[in-house]
């Protein structure tokens, strides 16, 4: 029998390695590695060229101004009234990469997503990668905001190194907050929206 016989084997080659050597540059395939949405905004110019943003350039160049990275998220947000804001940084989790990952927790109550809900009303990313989601609950004596914080440390974990909630009665949570979306959700369950009292 071989010596090597009860060791584990050496790791074959990984994901990384595969990214590296069709990529050519160690630095843009982490990038990669972190972010593989980034792969498809690839050129052969761009990966050779491992060129630094000039200082106030926005990152959104990475894309090709396609916006598919996230990066040219604007303060304002989309037309959910969401606020998203990240400091454009490639391979670092943007503002609409956190809200999409949100739809995964849901409201212990209801059962929907705190984004169908209407339960966020801002994302912010800083310059370290730390997120911070300012959201309200359906009512202020909720005594749900323990549960909600575990379920967005699960959520978030691995996407972003820290993060905060900012609980916010301002302005306080309405009927009219909840997505197309989560009306139909809330409608498959039984509940009708329209016969709802409204204050």
């Amino acid at each position: 029998m071989s010596e090597q016989g009860n060791l584990v084997p050496e790791p074959q080659s990984t994901i990384f390695d595969s990214i590296n050597r069709a990529v050519g540059d160690e630095k843009t395939a982490r990038q990669v590695y972190a972010n593989p949405q980034l792969a498809a905004t690839l050129t052969e110019a761009g990966a050779a060229s491992n060129k630094q943003p000039a200082e106030g350039d926005r990152a959104g160049d990475c894309c090709g101004g396609s916006g598919q990275c996230g990066c040219n998220d604007d303060a304002e947000g989309p037309a959910d009234g969401i606020a998203l804001k990240a400091v454009d940084d490639i391979g670092r989790a943007t503002a609409s990469d956190i809200k999409e990952a949100m739809h995964q927790v849901i409201d212990p109550e209801l059962g929907i997503d705190v984004i169908d809900l209407g339960l966020v009303y801002g994302i912010e990313v800083d310059e370290l990668g730390r997120a911070i989601i300012t959201m309200t609950l359906t009512t202020p004596a909720c005594p749900l905001t323990d549960l909600i914080e575990d379920e967005c440390a699960s959520t978030l974990a691995g996407l972003v190194e820290e993060f905060r909630i900012d609980w916010t009665w301002d302005p306080l949570w309405t009927l009219d907050k909840i997505t197309p979306e989560g009306r139909d959700q809330l409608a498959a369950i039984g509940f009708n929206l329209e016969n709802m009292p409204k204050y």
